[in-house]
């Protein structure tokens, strides 16, 4: 993994689950959580935007007029 996403993934786990890291530390007490579903979700929610905002364009062409276009992900709207 890029250190971005690691970075990126540490701090959704951090906000949205409250865990420390996402390290392995060899010990039951600090590497299994009890979670809420709707933090999991919302961890989840937040990985998929993430995800979505770090999409490289897509080239298409425009089925209509021929040209080649460029689709860009658009900011969400919360």
């Amino acid at each position: 993994m890029s250190s971005t996403r690691d970075t990126k993934l540490t701090t959704i786990a951090r906000e949205a689950l409250g865990l420390e890291t996402l390290e392995t530390r060899k010990s039951d007490r600090l590497d299994f959580h009890d979670t809420a579903v709707w933090c999991v979700k919302e961890a989840l929610e937040h990985a998929y935007e993430a995800g979505r905002q770090s999409a490289r364009p897509t080239k298409a062409v425009c089925p209509a007029c021929g040209r080649k276009v460029e689709i860009t992900p658009v900011p969400a709207s919360n």
